[in-house]
């Protein structure tokens, strides 16, 4: 797997060299947008609207908009020097809680926590504490300068890191409109309903679930593709030589027109002296 991180987790005076990997992959299938005409693939450019100009990546700083149209620009290097600030700090574990303790609202992204080199006998300890204590582990970690809220469990065999939200990125659910206050609900009705949750309960098996509109999708591509209803983008044509006189002659009367508004220049004479 490739590593997407390389560092150093520890808890107490304990200290774990470790590789992240991640533990989830998007398989959402990729649609290119075409030019209906040519079916050449669009590209994006970046364009400034004041300018109206492509803007290429160097022309390009970073800054912070603290209210409209109005920024705060931050370089390179200094957010390179906070990176590196942070990014030197050990990994530290905080603290150990049980895991139903944490609504799965704030879990965002899963990575495989690999020993590095020597570190097999740490993370082995690591992962028997948590195993026989049944506890997970909340610690800080910066991935692509950000710093995250993490949690270390034992996934199989494994230990598993999950990156977890800060409170103040989850939205207050009082901000969400139309939710029914408390209502008094009708006793056989609820007794119908737990009869068919009751009815649907079943032990979690993952692979029952699958993506049908993927499956579906990738069906119909093949099915494209073995009757031969594809395209191909065309090839950016040449300047033909029409175009070629025309943009020539249009130089040509430009160049005339700036001579015809040029003033003449008066030729001196010389008289010639008698002998």
């Amino acid at each position: 797997m490739h590593t997407v991180w390389k560092g150093s987790i520890s808890f107490g005076l304990v200290n774990i060299p470790i590789k992240l990997h991640a533990a989830t992959e998007n398989n959402d299938i990729k649609l290119r947008q075409l030019h209906k005409e040519c079916n050449s693939p669009i590209s994006y450019q970046k364009v400034c609207p004041v300018c109206d100009k492509e803007v290429q990546n160097d022309d390009i700083v970073r800054a912070y908009e603290y209210t409209k149209n109005k920024f705060v620009v931050l370089d390179d290097e200094e957010l390179e020097k906070l990176k590196k600030e942070n990014e030197d700090k050990a990994v530290e574990i905080i603290d150990f809680v049980k895991l139903e303790e944490i609504d799965p609202i704030y879990f965002e992204k899963s990575y495989f926590m690999a020993p590095d080199a020597n570190g097999g006998k740490a993370y082995a300890l690591l992962r028997k504490a948590l195993k026989d204590s049944g506890k997970i582990g909340v610690a800080k970690i910066i991935i692509r300068s950000k710093e995250q809220l993490a949690v270390v469990r034992v996934y199989e065999e494994a230990l598993l890191m999950n990156t977890i939200h800060f409170p103040d990125e989850v939205r207050n659910v009082e901000d969400v409109g139309n939710i029914p206050s408390e209502e008094t609900v009708v006793q056989k009705e609820l007794d119908t309903a737990l009869l068919l949750v009751d009815q649907l309960t079943t032990v979690f098996d993952p692979t029952k679930y699958t993506d049908e509109y993927r499956t579906a999708l990738m069906d119909l591509i093949e099915e494209k593709k073995s009757g031969n209803v594809t395209v191909a983008a065309q090839e950016k044509q040449p300047i033909s030589p029409s175009n070629t006189t025309d943009l020539m002659a249009a130089l040509q009367a430009s160049l005339d027109k700036t001579k015809k508004k040029k003033p003449a220049t008066r030729k001196r004479t010389t008289a010639k002296k008698n002998a």
